[in-house]
């Protein structure tokens, strides 16, 4: 993956054509945007999956699996970066497929670099409208675009998949609150049951792991026949 930039709005450019590619890239820099670069399928789902883009310019055919492949798969594992699908394709059944699979829009090769910037501003709104503000407790900061968890003492940040991301949102919306394991089950699974109390124990501890993996001072503290609490390592 090649990267440029230094600051700004992240994006996330899965391209296989390298002339376009590197074009599209000194573009994008200089309109104020760090730009990771990926020249196939399978090492851009690596990279919308492990990190936080603004949004994501993702071409359709490519080696590996294609740009439908990818943005079908992230939205599966509930991140929310939007996404503009490339098509050489101008057929309206693959138009169609994009914006089923999960994109929010679509440019048809070749376009106006003008019309992808406004199309990308417009993505750029659209995600902040669409998305909740970053929640904060203690030394936590959960965003919700993202699913990215990241400790404000250090820096250090970790993705969380949906049910860990479902946890940790429940504790930091009711801080001091202890919360039941079958307030937990019913939130997040949908419904009471010895299985869904079995998953609450799992995901709890996965979501330990990432506290624990960001150095974050604050734990989940299993309160006996109460339920949990999210805390700080000292109290």
């Amino acid at each position: 993956m090649k990267k440029s930039g230094t600051s700004g709005r992240r994006l996330l450019l899965v391209e296989d054509e390298s002339r376009l590619a590197d074009a599209l890239q000194v573009l994008l820099s200089r309109e104020g945007y760090t730009v990771d670069v990926c020249p196939d399928g399978l090492s851009g789902l690596n990279a919308i999956l492990a990190n936080s883009y603004q949004a994501a310019i993702l071409d359709v055919m490519l080696p590996g699996i294609s740009g439908f492949e990818i943005v079908k798969k992230a939205r599966e594992t509930g991140i929310s970066t939007p996404v503009l699908i490339l098509t050489a394709r101008s057929e309206v059944d693959d138009k169609v497929r994009g914006l089923d699979c999960g994109a929010d829009d679509y440019l048809t090769k070749p376009f106006e670099t003008r019309e992808l910037l406004a199309r990308l501003r417009a993505l750029e709104r659209r995600g902040k409208k669409d998305h909740p503000e970053t929640l904060s407790l203690y030394d936590l900061s959960l965003d919700p675009a993202s699913f990215t968890l990241t400790c404000t003492r250090n820096s250090q940040s970790v993705r969380l998949s949906k049910k860990e991301y479902q946890i940790l949102e429940m504790f930091m919306e009711n801080p001091g609150r202890v919360l039941s394991r079958e307030q937990l089950a019913v939130k997040i699974w949908g419904y009471d049951s010895e299985s869904e109390y079995n998953n609450v124990e799992v995901y709890l501890s996965f979501t330990r792991k990432k506290l624990a993996f960001i150095e974050s001072s604050a734990k989940i503290k299993a309160l006996r026949g109460l339920g949990y609490e999210l805390r700080e390592k000292n109290v």
